[in-house]
């Protein structure tokens, strides 16, 4: 697994990688009740807005960490966004993108370097 520095997950699955946000960006934002997500089939370059998460906090922007194009779209978010909350790793994640330079996947932080990040 690796990360962005803004706090996001990239998890490789087959050709597709799994993207959420991390443990601690989940705690930052508090409750998540809302999760505005892109379509199956946009494509997105590195660093575009991609999500809208919107929490009791704030609404906060999720960056695509890659390159691609949408692949999957977890839809059980939209009936039960606070797996966001209950397990950003595993049931929280948001979309899987088949990336178009799969070698952005490498340059992205390990998670040595994103908890030196986030101490």
């Amino acid at each position: 697994m690796k990360y962005t520095e803004d706090h996001e997950w990239v998890r490789k699955d087959g050709d597709l990688f799994v993207v959420g946000i991390t443990e601690y960006a989940a705690e930052e934002l508090g409750d998540v009740v809302f999760v505005d997500m892109p379509e199956e089939g946009e494509e997105f370059a590195q660093g575009d807005d991609v999500a809208v998460i919107e929490s009791v906090k704030a609404a906060s922007e999720l960056i695509s960490p890659m390159s691609g194009t949408i692949a999957e779209i977890n839809e059980e978010l939209d009936e039960n966004p606070a797996l966001v909350n209950e397990d950003p790793i595993d049931k929280g994640w948001f979309f899987k993108i088949e990336a178009s330079d799969p070698d952005e996947y490498e340059n992205l932080l390990s998670e040595k370097e994103y908890q030196e990040l986030i101490s």
